[in-house]
């Protein structure tokens, strides 16, 4: 389970940072910005349950993260 989550968010990251290195409109830049939080969110929260299942840090995280990112 650990590695298809990893696997996804690398590809959540990946398609972002080459949406955000070749485009020219700034909205679509916005938008993969977003992709390449998104992916970080997740690698939070997973390795946050995976490790640690008591503590919720990796949660509260990643809603300092997308609270910040509106």
């Amino acid at each position: 389970m650990l590695e298809h989550v990893l696997v996804l968010s690398a590809y959540l990251f990946s398609i972002g940072i080459y949406g955000l290195i070749t485009s020219r409109n700034m909205v679509r830049a916005l938008m993969c910005l977003e992709l390449i939080l998104n992916a970080v969110n997740i690698n939070l929260v997973t390795f946050s349950n995976f490790f640690d299942n008591h503590q919720l840090k990796g949660n509260i995280f990643s809603i300092f993260v997308i609270a910040i990112a509106y």
